[in-house]
């Protein structure tokens, strides 16, 4: 453990200052470009998808389920969902998300049909380069078994083994369901619902309202070719006062990293900012015991734009 502990040390503590005055970490940021460019499946703003920025939204109290919508109109405002489905890892990602109880304190009853399903989505992105990538880091940082059926077993006890996140009842919740489908505490707050599939999805069906983009002021205004947003948004009735999320990148890419990073450090909450593609991010992971509990981007700047 000790051996671990020193890595994720010496891991951590290769930082350069950016033009924002923030430190970056110079290792981290290498493997992510590296996974940035290996995300052949990411989809194109413009072509693949169009998104509506509109207002900047305001504040929001913490507790408070009101927010005025700087957004009369949807986020998304077209995704190609044939190409979104014809690629195999969006399709096996895009299956899982009908699996889960969305409420805390409620025991996941997973199906053997729903095992399956983990286990394919998880076949499929490692037939990725980028998958592939991440392995061969992992194995040589020590972190990860070489052996693939291993690591697939690894990555499935990081991100879909259940656990309780809420003490008085059963297994109702795990990585996968908290990061990308999103979960609610006692029907008071969202949890968690930091990918953009499963965002453009819930919006199309109705029950998720975007508000508005988050920034600093109106001059920070992000472009609707950006990667990586700040949102606020409703769903299911309940507000979510700022979420960060990829858009349009792939969901390998970002178990890739979120599943680096965890490795990688063996803190209970790990916050390390990157320098990936234009974008200078805060990645944030908190683990619960040896599944990731929480884990999302946070738009820093872009473009030399300070957030």
């Amino acid at each position: 453990m000790r051996g671990c502990q020193k890595k994720s040390e010496d891991f951590f503590s290769l930082k350069e200052t950016m033009a924002s005055g923030r430190q970056a970490n110079r290792e981290l940021t290498e493997v992510l470009n590296k996974l940035w460019q290996l995300d052949t499946n990411r989809l194109k703003p413009g072509t693949d998808y169009k998104i509506s920025l509109q207002g900047r939204a305001g504040y929001v109290a913490q507790g408070s389920n009101y927010a005025r919508d700087q957004a009369h109109a949807a986020l998304f405002a077209y995704v190609d969902e044939r190409k979104l489905k014809s690629i195999e890892t969006f399709a096996h990602f895009i299956n899982l998300l009908d699996n889960y109880e969305v409420s805390t304190g409620v025991s996941e009853t997973v199906t053997s049909e729903e095992l399956q399903e983990n286990r394919l989505f998880i076949d499929a992105i490692m037939e990725t380069e980028l998958m592939k990538y991440a392995h061969n880091y992992l194995v040589k940082k020590g972190q990860s078994p070489a052996d693939r059926g291993q690591f697939k077993r690894q990555l499935y006890d990081i991100w879909f083994r259940l656990y309780h996140r809420d003490r008085s009842g059963g297994e109702d919740s795990c990585g996968f369901e908290h990061v990308f489908v999103g979960e609610t505490k006692y029907g008071h707050e969202i949890m968690g619902l930091h990918n953009w599939v499963q965002f453009y999805l819930q919006e199309k069906n109705g029950h998720v309202d975007y508000k508005g983009y988050k920034a600093r002021d109106n001059k920070d205004r992000p472009d609707e070719d950006d990667h990586v947003l700040n949102l606020q948004f409703s769903w299911k009735g309940l507000v979510k006062p700022i979420g960060g999320s990829f858009i349009g990148v792939s969901p390998e890419f970002e178990v890739a990293l979120f599943t680096i990073i965890f490795l990688m450090s063996t803190e209970k909450m790990t916050s390390v900012v990157v320098k990936v593609d234009e974008y200078v991010l805060e990645l944030v992971v908190c683990r619960h015991g040896r599944s990731i509990g929480t884990s999302y981007p946070k738009l820093l700047s872009s473009n030399n734009r300070d957030l």
